[in-house]
């Protein structure tokens, strides 16, 4: 299954499909306009980055992916001749809703409404792998906030199709880079200095590059060496025009396929790409969280340089350190994986269950680790603030009281809570979403069944197969829900890494934050 196979409709024939394309090319006619195609009044102007090139090169990938699984992918309608067929040799179909006869033939199931999907698997997945690379190529090309949201949907192993998550997962490394030019020129106009009058030392080449900014290394005059956040200079002048072509091109999918539910993707990256553009907020969540979890000894949030920073600039202690998911690393630092592990597992549940402020992008370059020069105790270092997420009182308590009713394997408590949390009738999708885990595991409790290989695969798989109903449920849950999942996701790519995912200790660590949280 994959991110568009809920774009099959029910109709069919040539006159449908014409009247679709026709749909396509009317909406794609309101993308254009609604984005402006306009010149870039700025600077730094690439021809790539004219309004017309940008918003051409997303309709008309787009319209090739929709085009494709209109055309790859047969469904077959309800009470047809080929439906009765398909039924009458005895093969037993997945129903959405039904949780204890599922997947019993993958190549067929029911999308909803009675409209079964029959598609090979091979079929499926050269479909899907094929789409997945033309929007990761979409993303390199614009670049800034595409890429942001490519990032993001890599992240969600356990919620989208494998071939679109392993795709999407190179643009972690395949960020644009701003030439010195532009750097020079951000700095100059934020902090209206040369690079030469406010360093003793430069570095040309970019420590990281991400979709908004690129981090330098560089000493000050005074002798520090400090980490230096760059935004790219575009990225302000584009995202909102972005977003809204985002949002034109989701609704007019959504014209076209009524299945399709990822208008919470275009929500989330209206609300959180200005605070991220805002690298004074950024500091300022990282003082929040140094000083609410500086109980932690081996946590380490580099420090802020207040008097160099500004909206587009940011200066920071430099911190060395291997990437957490570096197992080689930590094998020459004998640094102990099952001991980063219950760190990230204790740190991460203190924010989410007892504070409720959560760092919601965890990815392996964002989070370090290294042995402190002076004790050579084991440390974590948490980089990049920008994105967190503030939970209600009231969201934090009934999550808190969702995942103790799963560790304790209480059944009326993850049904109840599930549903305060706006799952309703799909619960047992929610709480496998979560955990990562099958509903048999769910039910068996996840503290008492370590994570085979084998289930670890069936649930990224599974999770393609209800991708209409993990949309729908997306769309339904509180909109803190959804940066948590991709948090949730993260943590576990890192576990799966280390080879630390079936230990219990995770567990053990949310237990405690649960019962603290629910006393106090």
């Amino acid at each position: 299954m994959g991110l568009l196979e809920l774009m099959i409709s029910k109709e069919k024939g040539s006159g449908d499909m014409a009247r679709r394309a026709l749909k396509l090319a009317s909406w794609t006619s309101v993308a254009l306009a609604a984005s402006g195609i306009c010149l870039y009044s700025n600077k730094y102007l690439d021809p790539s980055d004219f309004g017309a090139v940008r918003v051409g090169r997303a309709v008309a990938t787009t319209a090739v992916i929709s085009y494709d699984y209109l055309t790859s992918l047969k469904s077959v309608p309800y009470g047809s001749e080929e439906y009765l067929q398909l039924r009458s040799k005895g093969y037993r179909l997945f129903r959405a809703g039904i949780w204890d006869d599922c997947f019993s033939i993958p190549e067929f199931y029911i999308l909803g409404e009675g409209v079964i999907l029959c598609q090979p698997l091979e079929l499926r997945h050269t479909v899907h792998l094929r789409s997945a690379r033309r929007l990761c190529e979409l993303c390199c090309a614009n670049r800034g906030t595409f890429i942001k949201v490519g990032q993001h949907l890599g992240a969600l192993d356990y919620l989208l199709p494998e071939e679109y998550t392993s795709t999407l997962k190179v643009l972690h490394s395949q960020a644009p880079q701003s030439s010195m030019k532009e750097v020079r020129q951000v700095i100059r106009e934020d902090l209206g200095k040369e690079i030469h009058d406010l360093f003793l030392s430069f570095d040309d080449t970019p420590l990281g590059a991400a979709s908004l900014a690129q981090v330098h290394k560089a000493v000050l005059r005074d002798g520090r060496t400090v980490a230096v956040k760059v935004q790219h200079p575009k990225v302000q002048a584009q995202s909102s025009k972005d977003i809204l072509l985002m949002e034109v091109l989701v609704l007019a999918v959504k014209q076209l396929f009524p299945e399709f539910e990822f208008m919470w993707l275009v929500d989330e990256a209206k609300k959180n790409l200005p605070l991220e553009l805002d690298f004074l907020n950024e500091g300022r969540n990282a003082e929040k969280v140094a000083q609410m979890l500086k109980h932690f000894d081996f946590l380490k949030v580099p420090r802020i340089y207040w008097e160099l920073s500004t909206k587009r600039v940011l200066l920071m202690e430099f911190v060395d350190g291997g990437q957490v998911n570096d197992r080689h690393y930590m094998e020459r630092n004998k640094i102990d994986v099952n001991e980063i592990s219950r760190h990230l597992g204790r740190m991460y549940s203190e924010m989410i269950f007892v504070n409720g402020f959560v760092h919601c992008d965890p990815h392996p370059g964002n989070v370090l680790v290294r042995k402190q020069p002076d004790t050579g105790k084991v440390e974590i270092v948490l980089l990049d603030h920008g994105l967190y997420q503030a939970l209600t009182e009231e969201f934090r308590l009934d999550y808190c009281r969702l995942w103790q009713s799963l560790i304790w394997t209480d059944m009326q408590g993850v049904r109840k809570y599930g549903q305060r949390l706006g799952a309703g009738d799909l619960y047992p999708l929610f709480a496998c979403m979560l955990t990562a885990r099958s509903w048999d595991a769910v039910n068996r409790g996840i503290g008492q069944t370590p994570v085979t290989a084998t289930e670890d695969s069936e649930i990224r798989n599974h999770a393609a197969n209800y991708l209409p109903q993990i949309s729908q449920l997306l769309n339904r849950v509180p909109r803190q829900m959804l940066l948590i999942f991709k948090t949730n996701d993260l943590l576990r790519g890192i576990e799966a890494a280390l080879g630390t995912r079936a230990s219990a200790s995770s567990f053990l660590n949310m237990s405690r934050c649960c019962i603290k949280a629910l006393a106090a």
